[in-house]
């Protein structure tokens, strides 16, 4: 009967299973080592037995001391057979092994017979081992075999020793170092590993220098040295390829560290990364290729050869150029899509290409480099082979089509319909989140895809498993739903959420249909009639909901709250950390008055109090507060309330971080806290005395506030005593105008009394002597003023503020290494808490949104959304818009960062 036809790969799982070393056991394997001492070796036999304590040692196995050395010996003995393949099995387990010094002795002598041997296998293997297991005493003995081995005729010895070479450097430096002139020979030999490894280990000797002498001097010289090494070999003749690589790279890094362009405009070595192109091996060309389009600041100029090369190899009938240089081209096209175009229509044909990861690179290419006419095709053919790839590559096309759409966005109804069916099909959570994201994102920047959306993502939650995409789409159904123009054909399909589901869903559903009565007054009835019979539900948090959103609607018959009262709640942003409101609970203690939520801190800290430790340098402040976020304010509030002279100033606003004020490895640790208060700002000098012999008495900080004429100092009080290692305060306020978010500069100079301590009996001496230390100086900044405080949504939070007192202007921040650089620098110029996750960059973006919040002094609510853009090679571009409940705030916010 004849076979059936099956698959290559069909009998692949039963063959996987079986594997040689099945069962092996170390006390077996043990035992069976003992074949090393038989009078007559089995050269088969060994070798097998070799390879059993190999696959032990490289499994993890371990050997105890005992056992190892037994091992050794044992082999040892070894080396009296003639067999090369047991030979080098010896070689293999030796270097294994690693032998402790005194054992090394014992088999140095053979090795180096066979170092000298006239079998070059020999002789190679030898040098690898020796080199492995012997130290700095006994390479000095053999450093002249070395030296001879690295010009040695045969390649498999000298590019043996000159690997050795690299990994001594780890460990020898200074043996290595003095084969230079052995190695620029090796450089110019004709065999292609020899010129490889011998490249190599000449540029690492020139980086060991920075790792074994840290002065800067010696990083210039490096840095020239490289540049040199790099500027004969270019003009010189490197034969092997490999070599001609190792090249190209070492020129990049030349050419980044060289900085921006010499005065004629020319960067250094281009013409030598220009020429590469036109070698005769792939994979020069490729590198070199590869090298120019990594460049910084890379012009289309310099592009053009370097793609040139990387269009020819997408025709290529080697899957593996084809791939390279997609992969290349799909990294230049983040930056510079319109160099790429010319390649477009080569990478269509890649489209159906049988490697799926080349398919998916060149559509995804193409979906950042095409145009506006192109996107219909692109997407038939996307659709063709969407199933054959795995979820990764699927998410990359996803927001490669995000992308485009926000780029086209009048193409918005075939692309939305791509996302809606790749939605309905099989497909793991990252996938489907990724797409949801995508269509929600559509939804919020290209309006009229608001209702189309709406209504792909409502038929996904009827079928969808993931419980996080059910409950994000409902909340977002309840935000954007009630404010379309037929709100109810939504209402179907959250109810069918409160039968259909799990609690957790079901709750979310009784929230949106809540959104949903609170906004329509044509709905509330119907909404009402949901909700009643959701009070019946088995589930008590959906029961809850439904009670509490009745009472609030008025839908028990009780008297409701006004409108506006009813959609804060509902739709307004909680602005108080979950965190913070957690810990605030759980203190508060059962009484008459009931539990305020406007006690409840809404500053967002990321650890309970900065402790900075430098190496060898002890914690100063208030020592160590219990964990959790509103414990750091709680315990600055506690400790100013006790001292009667702050007692008066109000309500503290704001804690700054600490500010360092000296550097680490210092006799004195001074940080220093600013306390924001409506009229006043208090310093918190937090100071630790490092020094056992000494104490320090009548400790006060004397600040110059010339240069914070508008501050005038009000109070100080000093530290009685600071003995060693035990933390202390001293503290000075200043008075500032009300309302004004008043920034200046102080000078600071720590002033005490300083006794001597006896070491054995712990006393100090009573007599003392005066004595200052210059601390740095600190600055008072607007920022300060602002407290960060979240929103968790920034959408509702934004619209409900309203135009009014909107800001809007437009900045540039000159040139920046990253746009991520440029996100973090305006975030702590500014002091405000990020949202959403948008402090984050994806990487390559050339744009990018981020959403700040926070509260102004005076309890005023802001909400800063930032545009960034690179406008040219690394100019950064910004625009700037703020709303809060005061034009005056929005104009200080803006007087920040045109100031900074």
């Amino acid at each position: 009967m004849a076979q059936p036809l099956v698959k290559k790969d069909d009998d692949r799982d039963d063959e996987a299973e079986y594997s040689p070393f099945l069962g092996i056991e170390k006390g077996a394997v043990l035992q069976e080592a003992r074949v090393f001492n038989d009078p007559q070796l089995d050269a088969r036999r060994c070798s097998q037995v070799i390879t059993k304590l190999l696959y032990l040692l490289n499994q993890g196995e371990t050997f105890t001391k005992v056992e190892a050395t037994e091992v050794f010996f044992a082999v040892t003995k070894l080396f009296q057979s003639r067999d090369l393949g047991l030979r080098r099995m010896v070689y293999l387990i030796i270097k294994e092994l690693s032998p402790s010094a005194d054992e090394v002795i014992i088999v140095t002598s053979s090795l180096m017979k066979d170092m000298n041997s006239k079998t070059d296998m020999y002789r190679a293997n030898a040098i690898r081992v020796l080199c492995r297991i012997t130290d700095g005493t006994l390479l000095t003995q053999i450093e002249r075999y070395l030296k001879q081995a690295i010009v040695d005729k045969n390649p498999v010895v000298a590019s043996a020793a000159l690997v050795s070479g690299i990994h001594l450097l780890q460990t020898n430096p200074e043996i290595v170092k003095r084969w230079s002139n052995e190695v620029q020979e090796a450089v110019q030999s004709r065999a292609a590993l020899v010129q490889f490894h011998a490249l190599a280990l000449l540029h690492q000797s020139i980086h060991t220098d920075t790792r074994w002498l840290k002065t800067l001097q010696i990083r210039q010289n490096d840095r020239l040295a490289v540049s040199k090494l790099v500027t004969s070999l270019t003009r010189g003749n490197v034969r092997s390829p490999l070599a001609q690589c190792l090249l190209i790279r070492y020129t990049s890094q030349v050419i980044r560290e060289s900085g921006n362009n010499t005065q004629s405009g020319d960067r250094p070595f281009y013409d030598f990364l220009e020429s590469c192109l036109r070698h005769k091996s792939e994979m020069v060309i490729f590198e070199s290729a590869r090298a120019i389009t990594e460049l910084n600041g890379v012009t289309s100029r310099e592009l053009t050869p370097a793609i040139t090369v990387l269009q020819l190899f997408l025709s290529s009938s080697k899957p593996v150029l084809r791939f390279a240089a997609v992969r290349t081209l799909n990294k230049v096209a983040m930056t510079h899509p319109m160099a790429v175009t010319n390649c477009n229509i080569d990478m269509e044909s890649l489209i159906s290409d049988q490697n799926r990861s080349i398919a998916t690179l060149a559509i995804t290419t193409l979906l950042k480099t095409g145009n506006e006419s192109s996107v219909d095709r692109l997407m038939k053919q996307i659709t063709n082979f969407m199933s054959d790839i795995a979820d990764e590559f699927k998410i990359v096309v996803v927001e490669a089509i995000r992308s485009l759409c926000l780029k086209f966005p009048l193409k918005y109804r075939s692309l939305m319909n791509f996302l809606s069916n790749i939605l309905r099909e099989e497909g793991g959570f990252e996938y489907k989140k990724a797409i949801v994201d995508s269509i929600v994102i559509l939804i919020r920047d290209i309006p009229d895809a608001k209702e189309s959306g709406l209504l792909h993502l409502c038929e996904f939650i009827e079928d969808c498993e993931f419980t996080y995409l059910s409950t994000q789409i409902l909340h977002f159904l309840g935000v954007e739903g009630p404010k379309t123009s037929d709100p109810s054909k939504y209402i179907r399909y959250i109810y069918n959420r409160v039968h259909l589901e799990n609690a957790t869903v079901r709750a979310s559903a009784v929230s949106t249909l809540a959104k949903f009565g609170a906004a329509v007054d044509e709905l509330k009835p119907r909404i009402f009639v949901l909700l009643r019979r959701c009070l019946f539900d088995s589930d008590d948090e959906v029961r809850d909901r439904a009670t509490l959103y009745l009472n609030t609607l008025g839908g028990d018959g009780s008297v409701v709250e006004t409108d506006k009262d009813v959609k804060d709640f509902l739709f307004g942003s909680f602005d108080i950390p979950l965190v913070n409101l957690e810990t605030s609970l759980k203190n508060y203690e059962p009484s008459e008055e009931a539990f305020d939520i406007n006690s409840v801190p809404r500053e967002v800290k990321s650890q309970p109090l900065a402790e900075k430790k430098a190496a060898g340098k002890k914690p100063t402040g208030l020592g160590a507060p219990p964990s959790g976020p509103p414990s750091t304010a709680d315990a600055y509030e506690r400790l100013l309330l006790s001292i009667p002279e702050f007692a008066n100033f109000g309500k503290l606003f704001k804690s700054s971080e600490p500010v360092e004020l000296t550097e680490a490895e210092t006799e004195y640790a001074v940080n220093v806290v600013k306390h924001i208060f409506d009229r006043h700002v208090v310093f918190q000098y937090n100071c630790t005395n490092t020094i056992p012999e000494q104490l320090l008495e009548d400790v006060i900080v004397l600040v110059d506030a010339s240069d914070a004429e508008e501050f005038s100092e009000v109070f100080s009080k000093p530290l009685r005593s600071l003995p060693y290692d035990s933390p202390g305060q001293t503290f000075v306020a200043f008075e500032r105008p009300e309302g004004l978010p008043t920034a200046g500069k102080f000078s600071n100079i720590l002033k005490f009394i300083v006794k001597e301590v006896d070491p054995t009996t712990g006393e100090a001496e009573d007599d003392g002597v005066e004595d200052e230390y210059q601390l740095e100086d600190l600055e008072v900044v607007t920022a300060d003023y602002i407290l960060k405080v979240g929103v968790s949504n920034f959408r509702s939070a934004w619209e409900s503020m309203g135009p009014d007192c909107e800001r809007v202007d437009e900045y540039g921040l000159g040139p920046r290494e990253s746009l991520a650089e440029a996100v973090n620098v305006v975030i702590n110029l500014l002091g405000m808490q990020p949202c959403e996750g948008t402090e984050v960059v994806p990487p390559n973006s050339r744009s990018h949104t981020c959403l700040l919040s926070g509260v102004f002094i005076g309890n005023v609510k802001v909400l800063v959304r930032l545009s960034f853009g690179l406008d040219g090679p690394k100019d950064v571009a910004m625009k700037l818009a703020v709303r809060s409940e005061d034009e005056t705030v929005s104009d200080t916010i803006h007087e920040i960062v045109a100031s900074g």
